[in-house]
């Protein structure tokens, strides 16, 4: 019994190291970055709070809310939110959707230069909604909206990942 295990432990192992399956490394921050301030077009979106947590677990120090000079800023310049029906049942209502979640961010260091310049992320989910009435119809679109909140963040973090690494690193 214990053979077989170890058999197919090594199997696997062997399988995943053949396949290019790398763990994904910690993100790297900018170098001088100094103390990072997320920085939201919207105050109430959970985005900015985060991206935040993201930063200070890749190593960033948050900073004070008191500092303004020689500080970093992640700042989100927009947020939008789309639902665009993509199938009709033979009334004419809407059965699924396609919901979409744009970011427009940039990151500027401690001195005021550009460690990542202005770009955008869109994602998109598809979900279905029943006729009128029905239970869960609403619950499932808000657990996609807080899915693609935690995927935003994740995805920004890897573009400013992406941006610090050097030439030739990933």
């Amino acid at each position: 019994m214990n053979a077989r295990l170890a058999i197919l432990v090594l199997s696997a192992a062997a399988l995943l190291s053949g396949c290019g399956f790398h763990l994904r490394h910690a993100v790297n921050l900018p170098a001088n970055l100094g103390p990072v301030r997320v920085i939201s077009a919207d105050p109430y979106s959970p985005l900015g709070d985060l991206l935040a947590d993201g930063l200070r677990r890749a190593g960033a120090q948050p900073a004070t809310p008191d500092v303004s000079e020689g500080v970093a800023t992640l700042q989100v310049i927009s947020e939008n939110w789309a639902d665009t029906p993509i199938s009709n049942d033979q009334s004419g209502r809407a059965l699924e959707y396609l919901l979409r979640y744009a970011v427009v961010f940039s990151l500027r260091r401690a001195d005021g230069s550009v460690a990542v310049p202005q770009q955008s992320v869109e994602l998109s989910r598809d979900y279905l909604a029943p006729a009128a009435g029905s239970i869960g119809k609403a619950s499932e679109r808000e657990l996609l909206v807080r899915e693609l909140q935690r995927d935003m963040a994740a995805s920004i973090l890897r573009r400013v990942d992406a941006a610090s690494a050097p030439a030739g690193a990933h």
